[in-house]
């Protein structure tokens, strides 16, 4: 925990109720802590969310922009599965009443449609760029340097995610799939987050897999999204020393040559399928390099056993005539 006091706000709070309910004194405890950390790395909330246009109608307004994000934040970092429960958890009382007054500059906690309505005027690239911008600071205050592969690539991992199902059309950029004569529409998106032994995982950014019209000739895809999201991440992370790891669903010649010419590492775990010569010619190798194996028994007991074998500098060529040379360990 950073080494710095909250702002003066907070100390203002109520605290009689805190000697007879031990719940309350902890629930501002976790909030103080989340205020100083926030404040501490990003210079507060408000500053997070500067660069936020706000498109609401500004003769209805009541709460700034940066306290509806604000909110929303809190109620991912909870876990609450809907709008209403945050404004159940914020208001009601008035010690939560007064908390809410003092660190987010509203009058009461705000309701879901409000909140509903700020994030359907709010920009997605923008607040794409909020999110990209905070693991930016964390990396140039090298907080995440201990947690680096090797001690030099920050290791990202790439998969697909967030699948949202219609049983009508929602918007004109759904996908569509027909099954016995019944349409679903959804919305998947690829997801590139920055992982860590610890077990931290950090979203650097997302990319939408949508189609340009209700009539596509051809629908927008898992693996097109993908190498968008690679151009935007290496576009926004120019320099950034980077290991992805994927699936095998990506295990193919525009993925080699990204990261080559981006010169990022890679870690792709395909099925046998997925590139069978690769397979062919790991087994061919693997026969000539005796060598190139290790039997491991770890464990109490020794009851874990281990047989790894690797293949170093095996070519690959994909269908754009491309030759790639790829590392093979199982």
């Amino acid at each position: 925990m950073p080494t710095c006091s909250a702002p003066a706000s907070f100390e203002c709070l109520p605290s009689t109720a805190e000697a007879m309910d031990p719940d309350v004194a902890a629930q501002r405890s976790i909030f103080k802590a989340l205020v100083v950390t926030v404040s501490h790395f990003f210079g507060g909330f408000r500053q997070m969310f500067r660069s936020l246009t706000d498109r609401r109608d500004a003769a209805r307004l009541t709460y700034p922009l940066w306290t509806l994000m604000t909110t929303g934040v809190l109620m991912f970092l909870l876990r609450l599965a809907s709008r209403r429960q945050i404004t159940n958890l914020l208001g009601g009382n008035g010690l939560s009443t007064a908390k809410y007054q003092a660190w987010l500059d509203g009058p009461e906690c705000l309701r879901g449609d409000t909140r509903n309505y700020g994030f359907a005027c709010s920009e997605v690239a923008e607040v794409q760029d909020v999110v990209s911008t905070i693991i930016a600071t964390l990396i140039r205050r090298k907080r995440l340097y201990p947690e680096r592969l090797l001690d030099r690539y920050h290791l990202v991992a790439v998969d697909g995610t967030g699948f949202l199902i219609y049983a009508e059309r929602y918007c004109p950029q759904c996908l569509t799939r027909t099954h016995h004569g019944h349409t679903i529409y959804y919305h998947p998106v690829p997801e590139a987050k920055l992982v860590t032994p610890s077990s931290w995982a950090f979203s650097l950014m997302t990319e939408f897999i949508e189609n340009p019209g209700e009539q596509p000739t051809k629908q927008d895809c898992e693996l097109k999204a993908v190498y968008r999201l690679m151009r935007r991440l290496k576009a926004r992370f120019p320099r950034l020393r980077i290991c992805l790891t994927l699936d095998g669903l990506y295990a193919s010649g525009p993925t080699f040559s990204l990261c080559e010419r981006y010169q990022w590492r890679y870690v792709i775990v395909p099925q046998d399928a997925d590139i069978p010569y690769i397979d062919s010619e790991f087994a061919v190798l693997g026969a000539l390099e005796p060598s190139q194996h290790v039997w491991f028994e770890t464990g109490v007991q020794f009851e874990i056993k281990q047989n790894l074998r690797w293949g170093n500098d095996i070519a690959y060529v994909d269908s754009d005539h491309t030759e790639h040379t790829v590392t093979v360990r199982s």
